[in-house]
């Protein structure tokens, strides 16, 4: 599905705020099956080294929890705060970590990506899907001022990522799967190199609702407008 630009669903009232809905996790949309504790434990890698192409096994615990929702101005996001811990097979060290967030933008129908790993790399990478899509992708280009790629000096003098895709599928068995690949630019490499990964997760363990949810179902004298009333106050 073509992403729609915010010009054309928001209209010139740039401040104007909705009126979001308090249980995220009814308001994911395509995002909804993913929310929860995950492990993967058929994960496979294949990155640069030296003299070609490095192959890895690893196992993934994938955390992903509902956020209250969030505004700037009338553009309304539900998301999942996210964090991946993978270790290799071959190593007992820490092979990659990484934390950001999911977030779905019902009016615009736009699965965003933010990504944030340390060694030293950001970005935010969008794709459009429907509210019940199984399967989506999000994107990110380096130089995009939309959905980009940054990296520190030296992974940009060395390898340089180019482009970023992330294509995730929702099983009928309850599971879902990944596939992503970095596209970088390596001195002394003719062609560009496909740095893939892919898992499939399975559920361990159930989200934990967002801090409004929780807020709300403890309340039973007060319904949802006499209690932002009372916040404002």
């Amino acid at each position: 599905m073509e992403k729609r630009e915010a010009s054309d669903v928001y209209g010139d009232d740039i401040y104007s705020e909705p009126e979001g809905e308090w249980d995220t996790l009814a308001n994911l949309g395509p995002l909804r099956p993913m929310a929860g504790i995950w492990e993967g434990v058929k994960g496979a890698d294949e990155h640069p080294v030296v003299d070609g192409t490095g192959r890895d096994s690893f196992v993934e615990h994938y955390e992903l929890q509902p956020i209250d929702f969030q505004t700037n101005g009338p553009q309304l996001f539900y998301g999942l705060r996210y964090h991946t811990h993978i270790i290799s097979l071959n190593q007992d060290s820490t092979f990659h970590d990484q934390v950001g967030y999911w977030l779905w933008e019902p009016l615009a129908c736009v699965v965003t990506l933010t990504l944030g790993i340390p060694r030293g790399q950001v970005l935010l990478a969008s794709g459009g899907a429907e509210p019940d899509a199984r399967d989506f992708e999000v994107t990110a280009t380096e130089g995009s001022i939309q959905s980009g790629i940054l990296s520190n000096p030296f992974l940009y003098r060395a390898f340089r990522t180019l482009s970023y895709r992330m294509h995730v599928m929702v099983n009928e068995d309850g599971t879902w799967s990944y596939e992503e690949v970095g596209v970088l630019e390596i001195p002394g490499i003719d062609e560009p190199f496909g740095h893939t990964d892919r898992n499939t997760l399975s559920r361990i363990g159930p989200p934990t609702p967002n801090p409004l949810s929780v807020l709300l179902a403890g309340t039973t004298s007060l319904g949802i407008g006499s209690l932002r009333e009372k916040e404002r106050s």
